[in-house]
């Protein structure tokens, strides 16, 4: 029964993906674009964040299989790093000009961080871009993980890795709106909390953002 659940869940999530997913990423002056981020929540910080070019980067959103269902892969940042150090992330970085895609940035960023050999990855589509206060527009890239991949997480830049159910994280009841101050002043931004996990920030709002991309239209 078991491995009916989730095979059931894993085909729902497959057919959600393949037809509700961008099948290409748009371009970073693409003006169909429309990059979601942290201005959903404060306008402001749109014009602060386009004052100059963006820089570009994209991350892997890594979907993976499991005997009980299916499960997102996250990752925690080490402490010492200098940017977002200590926060939960998913694998990725800025786009190297040696980089021919968002994608080729995503698993090349994934195999430096945590090992994950791009040929146990499935490409399955793009979120909507993501432009964050601090000036990055990220790609996230959706990618089944073979469930056997194995892991070797580089310490100069990751601590951790763990995994959080897609139900979970699809349950709108689990996205929190907090704030703290930034900059001079209050800033709103998504939060989900699991157990002693704190998702927050533009990971909070990519797993926003493929919530709002799988969801039925009167959920």
């Amino acid at each position: 029964m078991t491995d009916l659940i989730a095979s059931t869940a894993l085909d729902f999530f497959l057919e959600r993906a393949r037809t509700r997913l961008r099948p290409e990423p748009p371009g970073p002056h693409d003006s169909t674009s429309n990059p979601r981020g942290d201005h959903d929540l404060e306008p402001d910080v749109l014009e602060a964040a386009l004052s100059r070019p963006p820089r570009l980067a994209a991350v892997l959103v890594p979907v993976v299989p499991r005997d009980d269902g299916v499960s997102v892969l996250f990752t925690l940042r080490s402490a010492h790093l200098r940017d977002h150090s200590g926060q939960i992330a998913f694998p990725g970085g800025k786009i190297d000009p040696g980089d021919p895609s968002p994608l080729a940035a995503a698993l090349r960023e994934a195999e430096e961080e945590i090992g994950l050999d791009p040929a146990a990855v499935t490409p399955l589509g793009y979120l909507d871009p993501y432009l964050s206060g601090t000036g990055f527009l990220v790609t996230p890239v959706v990618g089944l993980v073979a469930p056997d991949a194995s892991l070797r997480l580089n310490p100069h830049e990751v601590a951790d890795s763990f995994e959080v159910p897609l139900d979970f994280l699809m349950n709108v009841a689990n996205h929190a709106l907090h704030s703290r101050e930034w900059r001079g002043r209050q800033r709103r931004y998504y939060a989900i909390p699991f157990g002693e996990r704190y998702i927050w920030g533009v990971t909070a709002g990519i797993v926003r953002n493929l919530y709002d991309r799988l969801r039925d239209a009167d959920e």
